[in-house]
């Protein structure tokens, strides 16, 4: 057998000399939990950004997100990071959104890692997105260092949450590293642990290129701007038409070359946008790889709404506007629609509430687009009397009700941690929502944690309102869809002036629908403006009318003037 030349083995080390030295993690928590200002201070640590132009929520680029004061998208940053050992380690920091809608960008930044920073706040403990996360790190195999946030709050109950940390995970409260996000306390500590504990990306850089589509966004100039982590080969300038590579730090900085393990971004001039999706494998052409990146899940769009231009605005505005936001927004669905009473638009699948309001205020602020939504709904699956299942997001759509044989509707398992005191409360709310209580755990002596089975149509309208009302506002909650199950729901229609308009149609159980239909009546009624003739404006159940307001007739009183004063 040929033995390799004495240039291939020394090449071989150096490729995993330098792999040994790329540490490659994200940061997940609940919302509200530090990632961000943890972030920060890990890029001044690493004087990885200029102290001049270093800003609190520095990953957070968007208005939207410093204004709120969340994480909408997914941040990548390059870091150079001197060791104790005196070896110089290139880290790779992910900064992930922490609300429940958006855990896909959680699950596509995992992808990415070999590692996970779990950061959980020392005064409100271990909350439900924090369970929700770890899940998913932990399905991906990834390393997990658990961190304890704002030790130096005076309300910070640092033992209690250990306990609630190793129920989780198990281990010792060494393991656990105490941290203050806010004034460094801690965070050398946690770097030291990064590159000890969190294993080097695996990979063969002269292997075929593999490398997976994480993220991306629409650059008017350059075309796609692909996220890319390379699992195996590498990348330079002119293979198959790229030309840009390069990394994040935490701007775009061209290099010569992506190497395994490597997250960076290429550029290759692609223009349509259904051409580069998230989760696609890149390769060469010359020698491509054997089989794609396996694993990667799409998001599945879970509340419906559409959209539509106002007046004077042109829908292909919106759909060239839809379509670049769903290149950086992986989970936003739209397919073109028409409505006699708005005209052409587009029905649009979302993850969640938060996530729609997103959406729409970034159509708004980014392009300019002034749009009329229609309430929010939920996907139905409706069995016919011919025995044929159809998908149904749009209640306008639903066959009439003679033609039905059975209908289903979305179910999740919802998962609340709240205080003990509250736990009475928030079972009641959910009993009120159609809810089943599935299992009660106790985390500690004073924080319980509840499993619900929910309808997902529940949980559209103020059921978090009234969650975090009950609570005051220290309870959490997450959920995941468990599947489509038979429910007792009619669609209601709204009339105006004896006709039916299909956008305002929606579902509800027939125990609800009453009220719901109450609800709408009325708030159209105060919302239309008056005219010259009356305008009733009815609820219905088929031919069944269960709610109704008239809008009065604008009449001008011509006698007014004749009586003085």
């Amino acid at each position: 057998m040929r033995q390799p030349s004495t240039d291939i083995i020394h090449l071989r080390e150096s490729i995993i000399a330098e792999l040994n030295q790329i540490r490659n993690f994200c940061i997940i928590a609940h919302i509200d939990h530090g990632k961000s200002t943890l972030a920060d201070r890990i890029l001044e640590l690493t004087e990885s950004v200029d102290p001049r132009k270093m800003r609190e929520q520095f990953l957070d680029t968007m208005e939207l997100e410093r204004e709120r004061g969340i994480t909408i998208k997914m941040q990548a940053v390059r870091l150079a990071y001197t060791a104790a050992d005196g070896k110089n380690y290139r880290l790779c920091l992910i900064d992930t959104p922490g609300h429940v809608d958006f855990s896909y960008e959680v699950s596509r930044s995992l992808k990415a890692s070999e590692g996970a920073v779990l950061l959980v706040d020392a005064a409100q403990g271990v909350e439900a997105q924090t369970v929700a996360n770890l899940h998913l790190a932990v399905e991906e195999g990834l390393e997990i260092i658990p961190v304890i946030n704002k030790i130096d709050l005076p309300t910070a109950r640092i033992p209690e949450v250990e306990e609630e940390i190793m129920g989780l995970l198990g281990g010792t409260r060494e393991e656990i590293l105490k941290v203050s996000a806010k004034t460094g306390e801690g965070v050398p500590q946690l770097l030291e642990a990064i590159v000890a504990r969190i294993p080097a990306p695996s990979g063969d850089s002269t292997a075929p290129l593999t490398a997976l589509i994480f993220d991306s966004h629409y650059n008017r100039y350059q075309g796609i701007v692909a996220y890319v982590r390379v699992m195996d080969g590498s990348v330079r300038v002119g293979d198959f038409e790229v030309s840009e590579i390069g990394y994040f730090a935490p701007e775009l900085t061209p290099a010569k070359e992506l190497s395994a393990g490597e997250v960076g971004y290429v550029i290759a001039g692609v223009k349509q946008i259904g051409d580069a999706r998230v989760g696609d494998t890149i390769t060469l052409a010359k020698s491509p790889a054997s089989q794609p990146i396996a694993g990667y899940r799409e998001a599945k769009p879970l509340v419906f709404s559409s959209l539509y231009p106002r007046e004077g605005q042109n829908e292909d505005e919106l759909e060239s506007a839809l379509s670049r936001l769903s290149l950086n927004d992986s989970a936003l669905h739209f397919e073109q629609e028409s409505s006699e009473a708005l005209g052409f638009g587009f029905r649009c699948g979302f993850l969640g509430l938060l996530h729609m309001e997103i959406v729409q205020e970034r159509l708004e602020r980014e392009y300019g687009l002034e749009i009329i939504a229609t309430a929010p709904s939920v996907a139905f699956e409706v069995v016919t009397t011919d025995g044929r299942t159809h998908f149904i997001d749009n209640p306008s759509q639903m066959p009439e009700r003679t033609e039905i044989a059975e209908i289903r509707e979305p179910f999740v398992l919802g998962s609340i941690i709240t205080p003990v005191a509250h736990q009475s409360a928030l079972i009641d709310l959910c009993k009120q929502h159609r809810g089943e209580l599935r299992s009660m755990n106790y985390l500690s002596g004073t924080r319980v944690s509840l499993q619900f089975v929910l309808p997902l149509s529940e949980i559209l309208y103020e059921f978090y309102d009234s969650l975090k009302t009950l609570s005051h506002g220290l309870a959490s909650f997450d959920y995941d869809v468990m599947g489509y199950r038979t429910s007792e729901l009619v669609r209601v229609d709204i009339l105006l002036n004896q006709e039916r308009v299909g956008a305002f149609s929606f579902m509800a159980h027939r125990e609800k629908a009453y009220q719901r239909g109450k609800q709408v009546v009325e708030t159209l009624r105060r919302t239309i403006p008056r005219h010259l003739f009356a305008i009733p404006i009815q609820a219905a159940i088929g031919n069944k009318i269960i709610a109704r307001e008239t809008i009065p007739a604008l009449k001008k009183d011509v006698l007014a003037k004749c009586y003085g004063g």
